[in-house]
């Protein structure tokens, strides 16, 4: 006779399921929901200003890019805050050396080594922390489940019993995940369902600059950016990124031109650079880094197009300075101008930039806040910037002189009484 024996996992899920109590709308409390500061100002940007209690934040990047450095050194900037570190990868030697390069304390920061659950929640009652971190949530296997770790059951499972445990005991726990060679999170995909804030750690190995972007966030905005760089001493908090971004050059040049983007609510200042070559190899070559190909590819076509230059018979080489990636139209302007000033082998300013989008037409198209992006521009010492026609009516208070054009020939006009 066969028996169906029910995991235990099940039965703590009847149980938790059994203290649900149904509630009308109306008398649930709508008090803001209390935020615990991670003492790293960057990162409670992206998180909507600071952790909730009870969240389930998954961070997820490159081997190497930093993940493990970002949470200890969460876990040490805490003031005053029980945390408990669970490492699956690392010996507590190892975290000990990364804490002594980091140069920060935390009397309260406990390391512990475990893979199972079931003995992380025996620590976690004797303890009682605040905060958890999970390093990583690949590494964990829980006795419910008879599977290697890693495995998709496990990680479903493992992801399940944590977030019923913060949201029983309103702690957040942090997870710290791997991710594919697709640039995609390791793991089945209800993983990035169940945890409340999904976080992307990104960057360039051959820059110093990491980026935290949210993917997800049910207690904030998915727009805002943190802006990190890599130190010997850790990761060091980039509060002015323009500052940054933007190569010091002594003389103008070809080919480069300075955007002004915003991410989230932050105005910044970025440097694209172009390359127009003709295409002596055969067929023409098309590379951007930092930006989408196929959006490169339809502003050549309209350059083509509404401004007669071939760019079909030439190699074109696009860069976002910085190693870092964007997505914001507002730079297709920027792009336009280093394309042109390329291939006519016209310097651009180095104290003019541009805000604007390319239509399909040739148009240039309004972006979204900019009064903030002239503001920035102008607080950066920059001379002239060149925007929509239809994008600003009143002008009369920036001191920085605003070019306003509607169409791409006008940029190509300006640029040949330039020459």
């Amino acid at each position: 006779m066969e028996e169906i024996v029910q995991p235990s996992s099940a039965k703590s899920k009847d149980a938790f399921a059994a203290q649900s109590v149904p509630q009308l709308i109306a008398d649930i409390s709508d008090v803001p929901m209390s935020r615990i500061s991670s003492a790293i100002g960057e990162l409670d940007r992206v998180l909507g200003g600071g952790i909730v209690g009870g969240s389930l934040i998954l961070l997820g990047g490159d081997p190497g890019i930093g993940k493990s450095t970002l949470m200890l050194q969460l876990a040490l900037a805490m003031p005053n805050t029980k945390v408990l570190y669970v490492s699956g990868e690392e010996s507590s030697m190892q975290i000990k050396l990364r804490a002594s390069r980091l140069n920060q304390q935390n009397d309260l920061c406990y390391i512990v080594n475990e893979t199972n659950t079931q003995a992380i929640f025996t620590h976690i009652d004797e303890i009682k922390p605040d905060v958890v971190v999970i390093d990583s949530i690949q590494t964990l296997q829980t006795a419910s489940i008879e599977s290697s770790a890693g495995t998709v059951s496990q990680i479903r499972e493992t992801a399940a019993e944590l977030q019923r445990f913060a949201k029983q005991t309103a702690t957040p726990v942090f997870l710290i995940g791997h991710i594919t060679k697709d640039g995609l999170l390791a793991g089945p995909k209800v993983l990035e369902h169940i945890v409340d804030v999904v976080l992307q750690f990104e960057g360039d190995r051959n820059h110093g600059y990491r980026l935290v972007r949210a993917t997800k966030n049910r207690f904030g905005s998915i727009a805002e950016i943190g802006i990190f760089e890599m130190l010997q001493s850790g990761l060091r908090e980039v509060a002015n990124p323009s500052e940054i971004l933007i190569s010091h050059r002594d003389e103008d040049t070809a080919g480069v031109a300075i955007a002004v983007t915003v991410e989230g609510l932050r105005p910044m200042l970025i440097e694209v650079q172009s390359l127009v070559t003709p295409a002596i190899y055969g067929s023409p070559q098309r590379s951007a880094t930092g930006f989408d190909l196929r959006r490169l590819g339809m502003l050549l076509a309209v350059l083509e197009k509404k401004c007669g230059h071939k760019f079909g018979v030439k190699d074109v080489f696009f860069n976002v300075a910085g190693g870092i990636r964007t997505e914001d139209p507002a730079v297709d302007l920027a792009i336009v101008a280093a394309l042109l000033s390329s291939s006519l082998d016209i310097p651009i300013s180095s104290k003019d930039c541009f805000s604007g989008e390319i239509s399909l037409s040739g148009e240039v198209r309004p972006v979204s806040r900019v009064e903030q992006r002239i503001g920035e521009a102008q607080k950066l010492g920059y001379k002239r910037i060149f925007i929509s026609s239809n994008n600003l009516k009143q002008t009369q208070r920036f001191d920085i002189k605003i070019v306003q054009i509607s169409k791409v020939e006008e940029l190509f006009r300006l640029m040949l009484q330039d020459k």
